[in-house]
């Protein structure tokens, strides 16, 4: 693990104060990490949050989501990294993805289908934006003239996460990073050997890969609770359920969205489950897991501490952190 390549993810445990999200940022901080990233569920607005966490833990780079494509409009999420940016002087970045139709469509009112074409108009239109242009676009899903960033952010980097092949495509035709999610070692290699071909046929440099890793260091019951009932969530939505069936949990996958309820699906979780998309166990264990997701292609490691028996994930993040200064010693 070298210095720049672990980053840290604002997490969204079900059992946890919603603000433990800023004392994970002050604790990352703390320890030195320069990268947090804060998406957005049921909780914060995620441009408040990072509003929040940027004047509470500054000197970090903020990557605000991924946040669904679907939901906001490319001038409401331009006018939120610009909000950011100028507010806490850190330098912003947008990661943006499909989400699942039970926020976009049922939370949002907004239309799920064809999130990979919008996401390709969103994209163009968002470069435009963050390099100081007129909005001037009519496109098949999005229609935007007229405005322009009053103070356009510096080096706003733009993040696609990619689940299924057609986002991985636009995401390695446009995007300055690809980001998964709940992916094993395996599949990050996968995908960078995907994204990197295509960026090849298109005569453009590959864009960097990230990954978010759920940890936890010594975990004891309440932990494993943790992780699997947030797992539980992720087993239904297109995309993440497919990628469970491609590691063998289809029988989870096909419980999860036959309405089957969350908790008793939480319970049927095996722990082969959680490592084989996370790094848990000892020191030496952890360690060893980020590892191999860094050697699979990952060139920045977005850490998601569990905190059920870590508070603000102190020990873990004092752990990796360490390791990172004596690898490098």
């Amino acid at each position: 693990m070298t210095a720049g390549r672990l980053g840290v993810v604002a997490p969204f445990w079900l059992d946890r104060p919603d603000r433990e999200a800023v004392d994970i940022a002050v604790e990352a901080r703390r320890h030195g990490y320069e990268r947090m990233w804060i998406g957005e569920m049921a909780t914060f607005d995620a441009f408040a949050l990072a509003t929040a966490i940027g004047l509470r833990a500054p000197g970090m780079r903020l990557t605000v989501g991924p946040l669904a494509v679907g939901v906001r409009s490319p001038v409401g999420l331009a006018l939120g990294v610009a909000s950011v940016a100028a507010l806490t002087g850190a330098e912003v970045g947008l990661a943006l993805g499909a989400s699942s139709p039970d926020i976009v469509t049922g939370w949002h009112d907004r239309p799920y289908a064809k999130a990979v074409p919008r996401m390709r108009e969103a994209v163009e239109v968002l470069r435009g934006l963050f390099a100081g242009e007129s909005a001037d676009f009519d496109g098949e899903h999005i229609r935007t003239h007229g405005f322009r960033l009053r103070t356009p952010p510096p080096h706003t980097a733009i993040s696609v996460a990619a689940f299924g092949p057609g986002m991985t495509r636009v995401a390695a035709d446009h995007a300055d990073e690809v980001v998964l999610n709940l992916v094993s070692p395996d599949q990050v290699a996968e995908t960078r050997a995907v994204v990197d071909a295509r960026a090849r046929q298109l005569g453009r440099k590959p864009p960097a890969l990230a990954v978010w890793v759920s940890v936890a260091l010594d975990p004891g019951p309440a932990t494993m609770r943790q992780l699997s009932s947030q797992i539980a969530v992720y087993l239904k939505p297109p995309g993440y359920g497919e990628m469970f069936s491609g590691l063998g949990f289809t029988e989870l996958v096909e419980r999860a969205r036959s309405g089957e309820p969350r908790s008793a699906i939480a319970a049927a979780i095996p722990l082969e489950l959680l490592r084989s998309v996370g790094a848990i166990g000892t020191r030496a264990q952890v360690e060893a897991a980020v590892e191999s997701y860094l050697a699979a292609g990952a060139d920045h490691v977005g850490i998601v501490p569990a905190t059920a028996d870590d508070p603000a994930g102190a020990r873990v993040l004092a752990a990796l952190s360490t390791s990172t200064k004596e690898h490098l010693a």
